[in-house]
């Protein structure tokens, strides 16, 4: 499984001093996590893929990312990154309904309408883009641009949604975008319609009550009863999903419920429910209630019903790294890449592994770098791929390749003045007509751009 998250937290970790921590944004009452895993995010692009290519989007230009926080809300930001909260995923009762309010995000996209903050956004971490929101946030709401600083987290929640919100003509256009595009990808546009009837109560309670998609999507009457005309004419209708795609969602959801509140599995799954995802949230479930015998058990079982699963290699890998047996959880880690090569995450995830039972040992350390950088290719966003990189470099004694990754680390984290700093060192050590010397002149050139424009 793709969930990387440390402390018992979800997914996306970050190594630091050699252990796992997740990243939290405590500037709101309801935290938000960002949670990266690559079974989630493949089965959501599986989905949207027929409507980005009617949009003339290839499926490797959008990244998928996930937010743990019980709010239910979605949003595009820093390119074509759509951030989906799991309180909205929990919400949907079937991949249609994420299918809507994802095409829904892309009208905005194709209407102009998510233009404000973009610049800021163009060379950060999916960490920093929710801190910068906040922080425009409190720009927006205190109307001192002083306030949107680089990855500012001082903003309050309602400041975030002002940032946020759209005029509701955007709302109606990106609803008319999203219709025109389910049409052309011959797909059913019922989904949109069952999402906005769920949360057309919500605008009758006070905005305290409300969820944030209410908040940051102005829904009126007059917008679902438009849809839902445009939905009945429909030539779609009788389009249904694929049937393996209903099963997706259901794992995704299991998943998500094993991780997040792993002591409500019992009672959303019986002890008589064997399914696939029943099991799934049993075995998630006693890994984060450290239950380390059932835990191996209950993936071992899963891994012989589908031994061609990469992320139940994964998940074993991760158990094994979390429980401490590092070294033994190497094979499924390894057996994961194998099945799934595309996957930046899960080739991290692996190069943490080596690095932590390589010790000084050059060759395994190069093992994790050739790792780390072909997951750079699909992860270029990544931190965490940085900092192991300047790990691994710096056991093998290259301080300038160490230097270079731990500014191309703090360049994500918007840490500009640390930034500077490390590339600076490390050009004096770098070749300078190779590719790290010109990536280092690039960081230097970007930074000093950025000061001029602040």
């Amino acid at each position: 499984m793709t969930m990387k998250y440390a402390h018992k937290n979800l997914l996306l970790y970050i190594l630091l001093s050699g252990v796992l921590a997740i990243l939290m944004f405590p500037a709101q009452a309801n935290a938000q996590t960002v949670i990266r895993d690559a079974e989630i995010e493949s089965y959501m692009k599986e989905w949207f893929t027929p409507i980005f290519n009617v949009n003339n989007l290839q499926p490797s230009q959008v990244k998928i990312i996930i937010v743990q926080s019980n709010d239910i809300n979605a949003f595009v930001a820093g390119g074509s990154n759509i951030f989906f909260y799991t309180g909205l995923i929990d919400k949907t009762e079937n991949p249609d309904e994420l299918i809507g309010v994802m095409a829904h995000e892309l009208g905005h996209i194709s209407g102009g309408h998510l233009v404000r903050g973009r610049e800021a956004m163009e060379q950060a971490s999916y960490e920093s883009i929710i801190g910068t929101l906040i922080g425009i946030g409190a720009a927006v709401a205190t109307g001192k641009t002083g306030a949107a600083g680089a990855g500012s987290l001082a903003g309050s929640s309602m400041a975030q949604r002002r940032f946020l919100s759209t005029a509701r003509t955007f709302e109606s256009s990106a609803d008319q975008a999203a219709l025109a595009s389910l049409n052309r990808a011959n797909m059913n546009p019922t989904g949109l319609l069952t999402f906005l009837q769920k949360l057309e109560g919500q605008e009758m309670l006070p905005s305290s009550q409300q969820s944030e998609y209410v908040l940051t999507h102005p829904l009126t009457r007059t917008r679902v009863d438009t849809v839902a005309a445009a939905v009945e004419k429909s030539s779609n209708l009788n389009k249904k999903l694929p049937a393996e795609w209903m099963d997706e969602h259901a794992r995704m959801k299991a998943k998500l419920l094993g991780f997040i509140n792993p002591q409500n599995v019992s009672w959303v799954y019986d002890d008589k429910d064997q399914s696939i995802p029943a099991q799934y949230a049993r075995a998630i479930a006693d890994y984060r209630q450290d239950r380390i015998d059932q835990a191996l058990k209950g993936i071992d079982k899963l891994i012989s019903i589908e031994p061609n699963n990469p992320y139940f290699y994964e998940l074993k890998g991760q158990m094994l790294l979390e429980f401490g047996r590092v070294a033994e959880s190497l094979a499924p880690y390894q057996k994961s890449v194998d099945l799934k090569p595309d996957s930046g995450l899960i080739r991290v995830a692996l190069a943490h592994a080596q690095i932590e039972t390589a010790g000084e040992d050059s060759k395994k350390l190069q093992k994790a770098i050739d790792n780390l950088h072909i997951a750079l290719r699909d992860e270029p966003r990544s931190t965490q791929a940085h900092r192991l990189l300047a790990t691994a470099y710096g056991r093998q004694g290259n301080d300038p390749m160490a230097r270079l990754h731990l500014a191309e680390e703090a360049l994500l984290q918007q840490k500009y003045g640390y930034a500077k700093q490390q590339a600076d060192i490390a050009l004096k050590g770098l070749d300078p007509k190779s590719a790290a010397a010109l990536r280092a002149n690039d960081i230097l050139t970007y930074i000093k751009q950025k000061k001029k424009d602040t």
